[in-house]
């Protein structure tokens, strides 16, 4: 007789387990629709651990039999927006820019999957556009806010990683997503001419770029790039004793502008601080026979500009090299002695295109000669130094080049003229004139009872890196010459597009 009901006390607690029941013995088919109801049960009877399947998967996430999960819509949006608000993740916003443009501040910090949505509420972003701060995160793995101007525009942004940051997951009636952006800098004496904002610097300090153009990205960007303008400082004039002393070089000069592309720059920064160094005049020769010394490089970022070299100096008593001009950004002029030879080399290092020219050489006839000795006068970023010719004095400096990265023209870079030193009884034979761009004029040495002289030198220009002009001094000077002649501090000039 088959067994058709089970009294509620058939089975003891625990008296039957797995091992009882053989494999296969309750079936499906043994059971008749409804037949096992939930009153057939007491609480609890089996646990839901027990059950083969015991979870079930939402959205890809495991859930437990009698957990929880909260399930949402992508987005909650939000009431209209009608002046700026920072944004909170998983919100959608209609923002209605009618009254005048609004900024959308996103989230200080954010997680993988975060979304926010916006929608234009009232079609007018390309009159009143929008802008999406982007509060120190990237949006589409750029460091720049987004500028939304077209009407009807509708946005997704969902938040990757700190490398790509925020990214446009959907977007419809966009047509750029970048706001145009411009260079800010700090730093030098600030100035504009026209679109372009021009840093100078007379003496060191520091270049700081917090934020780049992003043109070509955005063609109503700025570009990340500038032109610049460096030069070194001048070098002083020789000192000559018996015999006129070398103009100093000019300080070597190094420049992108003006630039192609509407001089939209030449030379690619990034947002950083870039150390500026303006060069120093090198100081005259103090002592008659004694070479000036250099002047000191200035340097923007990759870009050195060498200082000039030292004009040559001559004693009463000839020796070999202390008439030398010195190799430098442009070269210095070399004293009597030189005769055909002896001045500097410029573009020393050399670069392309040259920062300088060489210095000219001095000479004389004679240590008692009517035509005295004159050196020959320092190179300049635009020509190399004249050279002595008997009867003429002494040469003049190279010329400068003019430039207008500031906006007006402005010619730097001189070389010094070598100095004149005149013989007793001699013809008073003038020093040479320095090079256009702050060159120094050189100095003229009486000869004695009946040659008076004539007048004394002069530095280079400051902030030009122009030369100083050859000193021609000696014991019986009387005192003419007695200052030494300095070259000229160097200065560096940094132009960009800021709007």
């Amino acid at each position: 007789m088959a067994l058709t009901k089970l009294p509620k006390n058939a089975f003891g607690t625990g008296s039957v387990d797995a091992s009882k029941i053989e494999d296969g013995t309750v079936q499906n088919v043994e059971l008749t629709d409804a037949t096992l109801t939930s009153e057939k049960f007491a609480t609890g009877t089996i646990a839901n651990a027990s059950l083969s399947n015991s979870t079930i998967t939402i959205n890809g996430t495991s859930i437990s039999l009698g957990g929880s999960s909260s399930v949402g819509v992508d987005v909650n949006w939000q009431s209209v927006q009608t002046t700026g608000f920072t944004a909170v993740a998983g919100n959608g916003y209609f923002v209605d820019t009618t009254s005048g443009a609004i900024t959308v501040t996103l989230p200080a910090s954010a997680s993988l999957g975060d979304q926010i949505a916006i929608k234009d509420y009232a079609g007018t972003f390309a009159s009143n556009n929008l802008t999406i701060g982007r509060n120190g995160h990237n949006i589409q793995g750029v460091a720049n806010n987004s500028l939304i101007s077209t009407n009807r525009a509708s946005l997704l942004l969902v938040y990757v990683d700190s490398t790509k940051g925020w990214i446009y997951a959907e977007e419809s009636n966009v047509a750029s997503l970048l706001k145009a952006q411009f260079t800010e800098a700090t730093g030098g004496t600030i100035t504009t001419s026209g679109n372009f904002k021009i840093h100078t610097f007379t003496g060191d300090g520091c270049f700081v770029v917090s934020t780049l153009g992003n043109s070509p990205t955005v063609p109503t960007g700025g570009p990340s790039n500038v032109d610049y303008l460096v030069v070194a400082g001048g070098a002083g004039g020789g000192c000559g004793g018996g015999g006129g002393a070398g103009g100093g070089g000019a300080g070597g000069h190094r420049t992108s502008f003006p630039s192609p592309g509407c001089n939209a720059g030449a030379f690619p920064i990034t947002a950083t601080t870039y150390p500026i160094t303006v060069g120093a005049g090198g100081v005259g020769a103090p002592n008659y026979g004694t070479p000036a010394p250099n002047g000191s490089n200035s340097i923007f970022s990759t870009i050195t500009s060498a200082g000039g070299g030292g004009g040559g100096g001559h004693p009463h008593v000839p020796e070999p090299t202390n008439h030398l001009g010195k190799d430098g950004g442009s070269g210095g002029g070399s004293s009597w002695g030189g005769q055909g030879s002896g001045g500097g080399s410029g573009n020393t290092p050399p670069v392309s295109p040259p920062q300088g020219n060489n210095g000219g050489y001095g000479g004389g006839a004679g240590y008692y000669s009517p035509t005295g000795h004159q050196g020959g006068g320092g190179g300049g970023a635009g020509g190399a130094g004249g050279n002595w010719s008997p009867g003429s004095g002494g040469g003049t400096g190279g010329a400068g080049t003019a430039n207008s990265i500031t906006g007006s023209s402005v010619t730097r870079a001189g070389g010094g003229g070598g100095g004149s030193a005149n013989t007793c009884g001699g013809s008073n034979f003038p020093g040479g004139s320095g090079g256009s761009g702050g060159g120094g004029t050189g100095s003229v040495r009486p000869g004695g009872p009946g040659n008076p002289g004539g007048a004394a030198g002069t530095s280079g220009s400051a902030n030009t890196g122009g030369g100083g002009g050859g000193r021609s001094s000696g014991p019986d000077d009387g005192g003419t010459g007695a200052t030494t002649h300095n070259g000229g501090k160097g200065i560096v000039i940094i132009r960009y597009k800021f709007q």
